[in-house]
């Protein structure tokens, strides 16, 4: 192990008695309502075989979590992987008042959105429909109540991402249709 002395826990320093209880570690030493529960005092191992598919759905994919409330305590935040089959569009969809952050692993699916029209000047006309076309390596942002779905328009491979939301379990509210959300609007 390599010492760091600026650090004040490492061997070399001169603060070495415990301070697990003066504030060092507030978030571990319990609350205003008494000690944590078991599942927030320890570090949780998800193995990649051990995903739970009873999760939020929507047609055309499949999520599995890996990080909620249920499964490991989390409270701020969902994690888990999504497979999209080849040649499959998802249902339209909205997560919510959760972000949602979203890392390509493999596949080239594609985030379909509306937005309204470029030019202010046609604001109010028909929504354009943005396409967002990814590979492995990149990253998609979809803000809360934002319509939008996947699809995978390869023939051939499944696309597999791994998504992370704002929320302790995955929400999803399955939508009839896309629509531009607009300021003020949910």
């Amino acid at each position: 192990m390599t010492s760091h002395p600026s650090l004040p826990n490492s061997p070399d320093s001169a603060a070495t008695e415990d301070r697990s209880h003066d504030g060092f570690h507030p978030d571990l030493t319990g609350g205003p309502s008494g000690p944590l529960p078991e599942a927030r005092t320890r570090v949780h191992h998800i193995r990649a075989d051990d995903l739970d598919g009873g999760t939020a759905q929507t047609a055309g994919m499949r999520r599995f979590a890996a990080i909620s409330g249920a499964r490991v305590g989390s409270e701020r935040m969902w994690m888990g992987q999504t497979t999209v089959a080849p040649a499959t569009t998802s249902a339209d969809h909205h997560h919510g008042d959760s972000e949602t952050a979203i890392y390509i692993v493999s596949g080239h699916p594609e985030f379909v959105f509306l937005a309204d029209p470029a030019d202010p000047a046609e604001r109010g006309a028909e929504p354009e429909e943005v396409r967002l076309r990814t590979g492995p390596g990149d990253y998609i942002f979809v803000p809360p109540f934002v319509p939008h779905r996947e699809e995978n328009p390869d023939p051939d491979e499944e696309a597999v991402v791994v998504i992370a939301r704002s929320t302790q379990e995955a929400v999803v509210v399955n939508l009839p249709s896309l629509y531009v959300l607009r300021s003020g609007q949910e």
